[in-house]
């Protein structure tokens, strides 16, 4: 294989990506998915209409990625979300603050990027904000501090940290074999937890859940298998092309947004290429975008006093700190980590809607009356 098939599927990778992540982008806008929404419907008025929404797409996504492991496509073993190294509480204080931080930034990082695609001037402060403070915590000083505070307290495990890796040691059973059951069994039940309710079954419901877990598979089999190559012609070793991480990728939406605004400052310096995180980042703007001026849903909306601001800004940085922290987002660590199994996406999961909760406990304080008014 010579450079110029490697840059030919770099290209396809990146495109492929781009088409999925604009559908996906149209998909997210039009049916309102939204993990905060989500979470604040459940919390504040009992509404599980978008929790299901949630659910299904998770349990979509491990039934998908179960199928693509299982058929040799990809090795769930060689993600960031999988490693041996279990940084239980830079997970848990990440998810924390990304979830605290997702609330009063009025939606997660994927939410985001289909409010700009709307016209939501907040949320391009918001992407600004976010993209900052994750290179802070990624490569600057917040990084230093993560790597010798949070970090250090770590579980090193003798097995890949997915469920069928950690089982099959102990149980002494084939890992493919485990995965198959394990993966089998969790998606079609979290399918189960929302199909089982006939008020469910809506248009908007079942194309938010089976499009964003479908999307989220995609996503894994274009970087773990089309921008795969098992023997690099200039290494002579296998790797993932156009990943950030150097592992295989499904959606995330921090450390892209780090990666985005990184390649637009430095565009001219031709070692800053782009990624699947670059491309889907552009790919779920313009697809929100395009729905929103085809439908005339497009708004501009700004900020209405200086505690919304401070609200967006503060939410906007935590997001950026957490997010990095745990590893992923709620689309990362909450659906393309958990199709894999990893222990440290199902540790990530109840810090995020602890974080949330506790975000709409203080912005109740903020908003109750003054007992001298």
């Amino acid at each position: 294989m010579n450079s110029v098939d490697l840059i030919s599927i770099s290209h396809q990778a990146l495109w492929l990506t781009f088409f999925v992540t604009f559908i996906l982008g149209a998909i997210m806008k039009r049916t309102s998915f939204c993990t905060m929404g989500a979470i604040t419907d459940w919390l504040l008025i009992s509404d599980l209409s978008r929790i299901r929404q949630w659910a299904l797409a998770i349990g979509i996504a491990m039934i998908g990625v179960m199928l693509l492991s299982s058929l040799g496509f990809i090795d769930t073993s060689k993600t960031i979300y999988t490693n041996s190294k279990l940084m239980y509480v830079s997970i848990l204080v990440g998810s924390l603050c990304f979830g605290f931080g997702m609330v009063l930034a009025s939606g997660c990082g994927s939410k985001t990027l289909i409010r700009i695609g709307g016209g939501n001037l907040k949320s391009l402060v918001v992407f600004m904000v976010l993209g900052l403070v994750a290179y802070m915590t990624l490569r600057g000083f917040l990084a230093v501090l993560r790597v010798n505070t949070l970090d250090t307290i770590a579980l090193n495990l003798s097995t890949p940290q997915d469920l069928p890796s950690m089982l099959s040691m102990h149980l002494g059973a084939s890992r493919a074999l485990i995965h198959i059951l394990l993966g089998g069994f969790l998606g079609c039940a979290l399918i189960l937890s929302a199909l089982i309710n006939k008020s469910f079954w809506t248009f908007n419901n079942l194309l938010a859940g089976f499009g964003v877990g479908l999307v989220i598979c995609l996503v894994w089999w274009i970087s773990g298998y089309l921008a795969f190559v098992s023997e690099d012609p200039n290494t002579l070793e296998e790797v993932f092309l156009v990943t950030n991480s150097g592992k295989m990728e499904s959606l995330s939406f921090v450390s892209p947004y780090a990666y985005t605004l990184d390649w637009l400052m430095f565009y001219s310096d031709v070692s800053k290429t782009l990624s699947i995180g670059i491309v889907a980042v552009f790919g779920l703007i313009f697809g929100s975008a395009t729905y929103a001026l085809l439908t005339k849903s497009f708004r501009w909306e700004s900020f209405t006093t200086a505690e919304d601001t401070a609200n967006h800004l503060v939410g906007a940085a935590l997001m950026g700190f957490g997010g990095v922290t745990a590893l992923g987002c709620t689309i990362g660590q909450g659906i393309s980590g958990v199709s894999t199994l990893a222990l440290g996406s199902f540790l990530a999961l109840p810090g995020f809607v602890l974080g949330a909760f506790l975000a709409l406990r203080y912005l109740e304080y903020r908003m109750a009356p003054s007992p001298c008014a």
